[in-house]
Protein backbone atom coordinates (compact mmCIF):
# COMPACT_ATOMS: atom_id res chain seq x y z
CA UNK A 1 0.00 0.00 0.00
CA UNK A 2 1.39 3.70 -1.08
CA UNK A 3 0.64 6.76 0.85
CA UNK A 4 -0.39 9.68 -1.72
CA UNK A 5 3.15 10.87 -2.22
CA UNK A 6 3.88 7.36 -3.48
CA UNK A 7 5.93 5.94 -0.42
CA UNK A 8 5.06 3.02 0.87
CA UNK A 9 3.58 1.92 4.53
CA UNK A 10 5.96 -0.64 4.68
CA UNK A 11 9.27 -1.59 3.44
CA UNK A 12 9.37 -3.38 -0.12
CA UNK A 13 11.25 -6.48 2.29
CA UNK A 14 8.59 -6.61 4.33
CA UNK A 15 6.01 -6.92 1.67
CA UNK A 16 7.66 -9.64 0.00
CA UNK A 17 8.88 -11.89 2.77
CA UNK A 18 5.28 -13.30 3.50
CA UNK A 19 4.90 -14.52 -0.68
CA UNK A 20 8.55 -15.87 0.06
CA UNK A 21 7.28 -17.42 3.40
CA UNK A 22 4.12 -18.63 1.31
CA UNK A 23 5.67 -20.14 -1.20
CA UNK A 24 8.08 -22.63 0.63
CA UNK A 25 4.51 -22.97 3.01
CA UNK A 26 2.85 -23.90 -0.67
CA UNK A 27 5.87 -26.57 -1.88
CA UNK A 28 5.36 -28.17 1.30
CA UNK A 29 1.87 -28.46 1.08
CA UNK A 30 1.84 -29.65 -3.02
CA UNK A 31 4.66 -32.32 -1.76
CA UNK A 32 2.29 -33.70 0.66
CA UNK A 33 -0.85 -34.09 -1.46
CA UNK A 34 1.84 -35.57 -4.10
CA UNK A 35 2.91 -38.01 -1.54
CA UNK A 36 -0.50 -39.19 -0.46
CA UNK A 37 -2.10 -39.51 -4.26
CA UNK A 38 -2.93 -42.75 -5.54
CA UNK A 39 -4.20 -41.08 -8.64
CA UNK A 40 -0.97 -41.22 -11.50
CA UNK A 41 -2.30 -38.77 -13.19
CA UNK A 42 -3.00 -36.35 -9.81
CA UNK A 43 0.07 -37.32 -8.57
CA UNK A 44 1.65 -36.41 -11.96
CA UNK A 45 -0.14 -32.94 -11.58
CA UNK A 46 0.98 -32.06 -7.82
CA UNK A 47 5.26 -33.73 -9.04
CA UNK A 48 4.87 -30.39 -11.64
CA UNK A 49 3.42 -27.86 -9.47
CA UNK A 50 5.22 -28.85 -7.08
CA UNK A 51 8.23 -28.48 -9.41
CA UNK A 52 7.12 -25.28 -10.88
CA UNK A 53 6.56 -23.61 -7.21
CA UNK A 54 10.25 -24.60 -6.51
CA UNK A 55 11.35 -22.96 -9.52
CA UNK A 56 9.20 -19.54 -8.79
CA UNK A 57 10.23 -19.56 -5.16
CA UNK A 58 13.93 -20.25 -5.81
CA UNK A 59 13.41 -17.30 -8.74
CA UNK A 60 11.50 -14.77 -5.98
CA UNK A 61 14.69 -15.96 -3.29
CA UNK A 62 17.29 -14.85 -5.37
CA UNK A 63 15.80 -11.40 -6.27
CA UNK A 64 15.24 -10.78 -2.80
CA UNK A 65 18.86 -11.84 -2.20
CA UNK A 66 20.19 -9.73 -4.72
CA UNK A 67 18.60 -6.41 -3.57
CA UNK A 68 19.43 -7.24 -0.32
CA UNK A 69 16.32 -8.31 1.44
CA UNK A 70 16.92 -11.29 2.62
CA UNK A 71 19.96 -12.81 4.29
CA UNK A 72 20.44 -16.48 4.33
CA UNK A 73 21.78 -18.05 7.83
CA UNK A 74 25.04 -19.81 8.02
CA UNK A 75 26.35 -21.77 5.50
CA UNK A 76 26.42 -25.67 5.88
CA UNK A 77 29.38 -27.24 5.83
CA UNK A 78 30.08 -29.48 2.74
CA UNK A 79 30.81 -32.64 4.89
CA UNK A 80 27.72 -32.07 6.78
CA UNK A 81 25.77 -31.93 3.47
CA UNK A 82 27.55 -35.08 2.08
CA UNK A 83 26.71 -36.72 5.15
CA UNK A 84 23.15 -36.06 4.96
CA UNK A 85 23.15 -36.94 1.62
CA UNK A 86 24.29 -39.97 1.66
CA UNK A 87 22.12 -40.52 5.02
CA UNK A 88 19.06 -39.95 2.64
CA UNK A 89 20.61 -42.23 -0.22
CA UNK A 90 21.24 -45.16 2.44
CA UNK A 91 17.55 -44.52 3.68
CA UNK A 92 15.78 -44.77 -0.02
CA UNK A 93 17.61 -48.03 -0.62
CA UNK A 94 16.52 -49.48 2.30
CA UNK A 95 13.09 -48.47 1.48
CA UNK A 96 13.09 -49.97 -2.03
CA UNK A 97 14.79 -53.07 -0.50
CA UNK A 98 11.73 -53.19 1.58
CA UNK A 99 9.77 -52.43 -0.88
CA UNK A 100 11.49 -55.59 -3.38
CA UNK A 101 11.14 -57.78 -0.36
CA UNK A 102 7.63 -57.32 0.44
CA UNK A 103 6.23 -57.55 -3.22
CA UNK A 104 8.95 -60.45 -4.67
CA UNK A 105 6.91 -63.92 -4.85
CA UNK A 106 3.67 -62.15 -4.75
CA UNK A 107 3.55 -62.80 -8.60
CA UNK A 108 0.24 -62.17 -10.00
CA UNK A 109 -0.54 -60.16 -7.23
CA UNK A 110 2.03 -57.84 -7.11
CA UNK A 111 0.14 -54.77 -8.49
CA UNK A 112 -2.90 -55.10 -6.07
CA UNK A 113 -2.27 -54.45 -2.45
CA UNK A 114 -5.69 -55.38 -1.12
CA UNK A 115 -4.94 -58.71 -2.79
CA UNK A 116 -2.70 -61.26 -0.64
CA UNK A 117 -1.32 -64.70 -2.01
CA UNK A 118 -2.33 -68.31 -0.03
CA UNK A 119 0.37 -69.11 1.87
CA UNK A 120 2.91 -71.60 -0.24
CA UNK A 121 4.94 -73.23 3.15
CA UNK A 122 1.83 -74.22 4.72
CA UNK A 123 2.49 -77.77 6.73
CA UNK A 124 0.38 -80.58 5.31
CA UNK A 125 -2.52 -81.43 7.73
CA UNK A 126 -2.65 -84.87 9.63
CA UNK A 127 -6.27 -84.71 9.05
CA UNK A 128 -6.34 -85.18 5.53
Amino acid sequence: MTTMNGTSYLPEEDMLSPILGELKRTVREYTTATTEASCPVVRQMFTDLTADTLKLQGEFFNMMKQQNMYSPGLHALKTDVDKQHKQAQQTIQKTRDTINQKTSGMGAFAHHPNVTPHATNVEPSPYN
